[in-house]
């Protein structure tokens, strides 16, 4: 077995992350390109975070369901501005049993459309209202410019669909899913996002509005994580879901839906991650701890047995743990190397000393602290709040990281400079061809504006235009 170094992230931060998806045994390149195959140790972190959030929109009142992946594409049709957005991203089956189907079927991208048809078949009645629903599953888009995670053809995510009696109650339910969604980055993945609304042309297709949380990797660049969407009564009125209010008028409902995916994971891996690997904050990583026996022979049969028994007592205490003691003919030095590889926030090193001197000695994925040795006897005392230490570092380490790349511009001659290497804080005319315009120039598009931003107006910072979001907006270059 070997384990080869990563690209720098200074030199090549692309090549960096390809390198350490692999090498860290998160995923596999699927058989077909732009899929991939998740392995145990990625899938785990995938199930912390599903876990986390299933609890919440459990606790928001929602019901689990599942739909059809596939769906006819007629669906798709009834609602013109859905279809055209999703037209190129879109697997078609035309052929199934051996015979040329008489409707092509859509494999799912998203499911608004087939939602859509079975809200109005369950709905008739005010007191049918709100339907909240939410759906764990697959889905299919097909992906020019593949990236593990990021930007894969068929990736996993949950979706939620609910339909509602007024706009007010709808654009509750909206801010609801982004707030739960925020909380997820900032609570588990230890990503600062910022919340904002999308601009017009950065809308999801058919929507009325568009949210969006917002994370900076180490390169600078954003990644769009998780959105909500308030879909108004557009999608209401194309699949007739209607309901008879309390006077006995039959009136459209308002829905809306937000998603989010594993590219989550993804936002875990360059929000943290350095040159060794991956840093794994403690509430997301598969292990939270790894107990590394040292010694061969008679020692190994002192020092195996000696990391079992406190693996259980940690266990016990409610941590996730594992110990390395499968890899006899690897030296300690490489073991510890691998796990810092694959993010482990704790490393326990046990050896015939540290046997005969009750101790332990633990050291840290990330810090300045160095190795430092602890009471066999209390580390199941100590190691939850080193651990919950070790989450608020990496809070804290990529706040500090966001708000020093995150500067002020009012000239587009400052801004080319800004979006090289993080965020600009501007004032936008809004229009269109000016956003196009300065992403041909920059790549850099308009990430959201930022909810909790000051009220301010000014001239677009390209066109000289008055701004048309009474705010300023951010600017960034992005996954």
């Amino acid at each position: 077995m070997s384990r080869e170094g990563v690209t720098p992230q200074s030199e090549d931060f692309s090549a960096w992350y390809n390198e350490v998806v692999i090498q860290a045994e998160l995923v596999d390149r699927g058989p077909v390109r732009g899929t991939m195959v998740i392995r145990p140790y990625g899938y785990r972190m995938w199930e912390l975070l599903q876990a986390d959030l299933d609890g919440r929109i459990k606790e928001g009142g929602h019901d689990n369901a599942c739909f059809p992946m596939f769906i006819p594409e007629s669906y798709f049709k009834r609602e013109a501005e859905h279809v055209e957005g999703f037209s190129p991203e879109l697997a078609v089956v035309t052929v199934a049993g051996g015979k040329e189907l008489e409707e092509p079927l859509v494999v799912r991208p998203t499911s608004e459309t087939v939602i859509g048809e079975y809200m109005a078949k369950w709905i008739d009645s005010h007191r049918d209202l709100p339907l909240l629903l939410n759906q764990w599953a697959n889905v299919v888009r097909w992906e020019l410019r593949p990236r593990m995670f990021l930007r894969t053809t068929e990736f996993l995510w949950q979706e939620g669909h609910t339909a509602h009696a007024d706009e007010d109650d709808a654009m509750r339910e909206t801010m609801w899913a982004l707030d739960a969604y925020a909380g997820l980055a900032r609570e588990l993945a230890a990503i600062p996002v910022i919340e904002g609304e999308k601009t017009p042309s950065e809308r999801f297709a058919g929507a009325v509005r568009t949210y969006t949380i917002e994370g900076m990797m180490r390169d600078g660049r954003a990644l769009q994580s998780g959105t909500s969407h308030y879909l108004g009564t557009n999608f209401a009125k194309v699949f007739e879901i209607q309901y008879q209010d309390e006077g006995g008028k039959l009136v459209h409902a308002h829905t809306t839906s937000w998603g989010l995916s594993t590219r989550m994971i993804g936002g875990v891996i360059m929000t943290h991650g350095d040159d060794k690997g991956l840093v794994l904050p403690p509430r997301i990583a598969p292990y939270q701890v790894v107990v590394v026996p040292i010694g061969r022979g008679d020692a190994a049969e002192r020092t195996i047995p000696a990391a079992r028994e406190l693996a259980a007592t940690l266990k016990k205490a409610g941590i996730r743990v594992h110990v390395d003691d499968k890899r006899p003919q690897l030296s300690p030095g490489f073991k510890f190397n691998d796990w810092e590889m694959r993010g482990v926030p704790v490393r326990l090193e046990l050896g015939p000393r540290d046997l005969d001197g009750g101790v332990v000695t633990l050291a840290r994925r990330l810090g300045d602290q160095g190795k430092e040795q602890v009471p066999l006897d209390r580390v199941a005392e100590v190691l939850p709040g080193i651990l919950e230490d070790f989450q608020a570092f990496l809070y804290d380490r990529a706040t500090r990281f966001r708000d020093e790349r995150i500067a002020t511009v009012e000239s587009w001659d400052a801004f080319p400079g800004q979006v090289s290497t993080g965020w600009a804080r501007v004032f936008h005319c809004g229009r269109t061809d000016c956003e196009d315009a300065i992403k041909a120039d920059t790549a850099a598009t308009p990430r959201c504006i930022p909810s909790e931003a000051p009220d301010e107006t000014g001239a677009c910072f390209r066109c000289g235009e008055p701004s048309a979001y009474g705010r300023r907006i951010l600017f960034g270059r992005s996954y």
